[in-house]
C-alpha cells in the first residue's frame, strides 16, 4: 500500500504560473513571481523572480 503525503501549496499575490506547471506538495511561490511553461516547481521560489525548468531554478530577479 502507498501513502500519499499532502501538504499546502501557497501561491502569493500577482504570481502567474505558465501552462502545465507542476508544484510539489509544501511548496511556496512568492508574490508577483513568473513561472514558467512546464516547470516542476520542487522548493520555495522567492517573491519577485523568474523560474523556470525540471527543476525549476530562479533565473532573473524582477524589479518591484
Amino acid at each position: 500500500m502507498h501513502t500519499i503525503m499532502t501538504k499546502p501549496i501557497h501561491i502569493e499575490k500577482g504570481a502567474w504560473l505558465g501552462a502545465r506547471v507542476s508544484v510539489l506538495p509544501g511548496v511556496t511561490i512568492g508574490q508577483g513571481t513568473i513561472v514558467g511553461t512546464k516547470s516542476v516547481v520542487t522548493k520555495d521560489i522567492p517573491p519577485y523572480t523568474v523560474a523556470v525548468g525540471n527543476p525549476a531554478r530562479v533565473i532573473r530577479q524582477l524589479e518591484h
